[in-house]
């Protein structure tokens, strides 16, 4: 396999590492496709792999016996299995494929050697995670004071913002899950927000018509991780 290129790669994290810390995993990154529902890592089981996103997103599931709910949402911008950074193996929450596209997977050892031996390796994952704390504190505070329509438009942009495209491959079924409702009142929001303009809904499909508007109605359960993200980061343009 050619070996990978720095500054060719979509995931900004490993965009955002020194070029040594970066050689530090490159012989170790493997190309792989996600599928769409695909499990990438069960829940209270050792972590084998880190998951660096290329395209596509990976959403974090808390789950019970009978139900689960999305808590965390991963597009090129970051990885899956922080607990790796946390001094653990393992997690009760569950990573599955919600949109398909490509990660650069790397074991588990490969990360925590770096992480234990370069300290600009381990701050700038740091501060991903610091992101992704924020991210899941927005969802809670979400879930508390917003409303169904809110809630949604919140998801809708989060996912327009890891994709790059209008048309986002969504199902009400899967709305469901991931916000934690039923699905009929999934599809009573997306009516109310195709009646005033801001998405167009087709089968399997929602069409971002109008971001601005839905940056209004998601109100500041959207914004602060984000923020926080261009912030440690820099914007998407500048990476």
């Amino acid at each position: 396999m050619p070996r990978l290129q720095q500054n060719g790669l979509r995931n900004r994290l490993l965009r955002a590492l020194d070029p040594a810390d970066f050689e530090r995993l490159a012989a170790h990154l493997e190309p792989v496709d996600l599928v769409l529902r695909e499990v990438l890592i069960e829940p209270d089981t050792p972590i084998a792999h880190l998951h660096f996103v290329e395209e596509g997103i990976v959403s974090i599931i808390a789950q019970t016996i009978d139900e689960r709910v999305e808590v965390g949402m991963v597009g090129p911008e970051g990885l899956g299995g922080v607990s790796i950074l946390l001094g653990t193996d393992r997690s009760p929450n569950l990573l599955i494929v919600q949109a398909t596209g490509s990660t650069l997977r790397v074991p588990a050892a490969i990360v925590r050697a770096a992480f234990d031996e370069s300290r600009g390796f381990r701050d700038v994952l740091l501060r991903y995670v610091q992101c992704l704390m924020i991210q899941m504190s927005r969802t809670t505070y979400a879930n508390a004071r917003f409303g169904i329509e809110s809630r949604l438009a919140r998801w809708i942009l989060m996912t327009h913002d890891r994709l790059g495209s209008d048309e986002l491959p969504l199902t009400h079924e899967f709305l469901s899950m991931m916000l934690g409702t039923r699905r009929s009142s999934i599809t009573t929001a997306t009516h109310v927000l195709e009646g005033n303009g801001l998405i167009r809904a087709k089968r399997a499909n929602i069409v971002v018509l109008d971001r601005a508007k839905l940056e209004e109605l998601a109100g500041d359960s959207y914004g602060a991780a984000e923020a926080e993200y261009e912030r440690l980061f820099g914007s998407p343009a500048a990476a």
